[in-house]
């Protein structure tokens, strides 16, 4: 039965208006308050918009005075244009996927081994390039939400305020802890809310402001509590998280453990107006309902996590956003409801940058769920408009070799619909070319051998289709080899199909003298679709539906 999480944080006694909070905090001279409210201009959150006096600028000038700073090193456009660069190299090469271990980035940079003094030294150089890079990173981006560009910039000012406390630049570091405190606050960072306060207060005391210290350490009061109660609905989610990622058999065993978390998680959102503490409930309870595949449940969660976002936008974060929102193309890939997948599919990839690996995510999901309908002609559609793009061949090798396995399914199964659709065959047939395929042998290391198994699979297809029963045979057989080094848990489904494809094989072929299918038949039919993304629980085709569409082959 669903339970509807309600919303209904308590009255906290020490809780202030907001608006009063920041009057107080901020120093008349900011005048930043008044700009607190306005949603899209983040410029006001901005370091160089407070008037920084002389006594701040020569703080700051004796630190790096004193420091001697060096040469600072960054990748930048020009530094990324500089093709004869070593640096360069490495970094185009890391993008493009070409080293595996230290041993083949060696090679390719100096023709040496892993160990080269030579190597050693360009590779640790390099990491503290990137490093350095990280502070420089564009936020301004449109694709970033408030929170996440917030998020980003309170943290590296943070870094920046410890530098300047512990190199004795109190009156920078106040003025920058005070303005960053203001963020924090609207987003309900509470570390940032802390830390920032616990400072305050200290200058707070040496300056005798009873009127102020009374101020930080309230904040510190409030917001101890609500860090206390994230950090607890953090536990719980990776412990959850944890045993999510376990095979689907050994998780079975938590659904009790998993509903008292569930019920905790509800009971903190109730004590303390805090997002990373809704989000966690939300995602705990999603968890749940899909480990139970109560997929009706789990889509009323993730609505309820929307709903939650649209009433607080300032909370918004991309990444939990389309969390929930793959969640939701999984629960319709699994209740087979492609259309509620498809408009939810095409309304959130509006939603992300076209080309992440979100949006490549979303459309993996969305072919699936036209396969598994038997939408073949939307599934290529979504096939073509995600390979015709430039960040395709980006891909990781993996990603790339699992939609190669669904071009080569997608082909056979426009091929044999109706109606005038020769452009499209034409336009699919471009790079899959069936003579080629059907004669390819297919070795896949170990991480990525059920492709391999899938990939035989579809030669098998196209060979009962041609009625070629030697070549049949052997597909079959190569699956059977394959099988030995299947987990028996893991790939249940998988080495079930594969029996009831021996079976075929026993029979000749001949369906009239098929038998001894009921038990691995049943066997699938009790241990359902379960897939959460992972390349050994990839089903392309439900194994009972290729399994009914081969027996109308023999």
């Amino acid at each position: 039965m669903l339970l509807v999480v309600s919303f209904r944080p308590k009255a906290n006694n020490a809780k202030r208006n907001y608006e009063t909070r920041i009057r107080r905090t901020a120093p008349k001279c900011f005048a930043v308050h008044n700009q607190i409210g306005n949603e899209e201009d983040h410029s006001a959150f901005e370091p160089n918009i407070i008037p920084a006096t002389m006594k701040n600028l020569l703080e700051v000038s004796r630190i790096i005075s004193k420091k001697k700073i060096r040469k600072i090193e960054v990748f930048d456009g020009a530094a990324l244009d500089n093709k004869n660069s070593k640096f360069t190299e490495f970094f185009d090469a890391l993008m493009a996927d070409r080293f595996k271990n230290d041993r083949d980035a060696a090679a390719f940079l100096y023709k040496c081994s892993p160990t080269d003094d030579k190597y050693r030294q360009l590779k640790s150089r390099f990491r503290k390039r990137l490093m350095t890079t990280l502070f420089f990173i564009d936020q301004t981006q449109p694709s970033a939400t408030g929170y996440d560009r917030s998020l980003f910039s309170t943290h590296r000012d943070w870094a920046l305020i410890k530098i300047l406390m512990t190199n004795d630049a109190k009156l920078a570091g106040e003025e920058l802890a005070r303005q960053v405190l203001l963020v924090a606050l609207k987003f309900k960072f509470s570390d940032i809310i802390l830390n920032c306060s616990r400072i305050l207060r200290q200058l707070a005391a040496e300056n005798s402001n009873e009127k102020e210290f009374e101020e930080y350490d309230g904040y510190i009061k409030q917001y101890s509590e609500i860090l206390a109660a994230e950090i607890r609905s953090e536990e719980l989610y990776q412990r959850v998280l944890m045993e999510y990622n376990k095979p689907f058999d050994q998780v079975q065993g938590i659904n009790e453990d998993l509903q008292n978390y569930c019920d905790a998680l509800v009971s903190l959102s109730e004590m303390h107006d805090s997002p990373v503490v809704f989000y966690n409930m939300f995602l705990v309870w999603t968890y749940h309902y899909e480990l139970q595949q109560d997929y009706d449940s789990m889509l009323q969660i993730c609505a309820q996590a929307e709903q939650y976002i649209d009433k607080n936008p300032n909370y918004l974060q991309e990444e939990k956003l389309a969390t929930f929102q793959l969640k939701k193309m999984n629960g319709h890939l699994h209740l087979r409801d492609f259309k509620n997948g498809k408009i939810n599919a095409e309304r959130s990839l509006q939603l992300f940058d076209e080309g992440s690996d979100v949006w490549f995510n979303f459309m993996e999901y969305y072919l699936l769920t036209a396969l598994h309908t038997d939408n073949y002609l939307h599934g290529a559609a979504v096939f073509l408009r995600a390979k015709a793009h430039s960040k395709f061949k980006k891909l990781d090798s993996q990603t790339k070799e699992k939609w190669r396995t669904y071009e080569a399914y997608i082909n056979y199964f426009i091929e044999r619909q109706p109606g005038q659709i020769e452009a499209l065959k034409e336009q699919l047939g471009k790079n899959f070319k069936l003579v080629r395929f059907l004669a390819e042998t297919l070795i896949f290391p170990k991480e990525t051998r059920v492709l391999a198994i899938h990939l035989t699979v579809c030669q098998l297809l196209f060979f009962l289709d041609k009625k070629s029963f030697p070549e049949s045979a052997e597909a079959i057989d190569r699956l059977r080899g394959h099988a030995k080094y299947l987990d028996d848990v893991e790939n249940y489904r998988m080495i079930q199909f594969i029996k009831l494809l021996q079976q075929i094989l026993k029979a000749n072929f001949k369906l009239h003298e098929l038998v001894g299918i009921e038990k691995h038949y049943d066997a699938l039919v009790e241990s359902p679709f379960f897939y959460r993304g992972r390349i050994n629980e990839l089903e392309i085709i439900p194994y009972e539906k290729l399994w009914n569409h081969i027996l109308s082959k023999l």
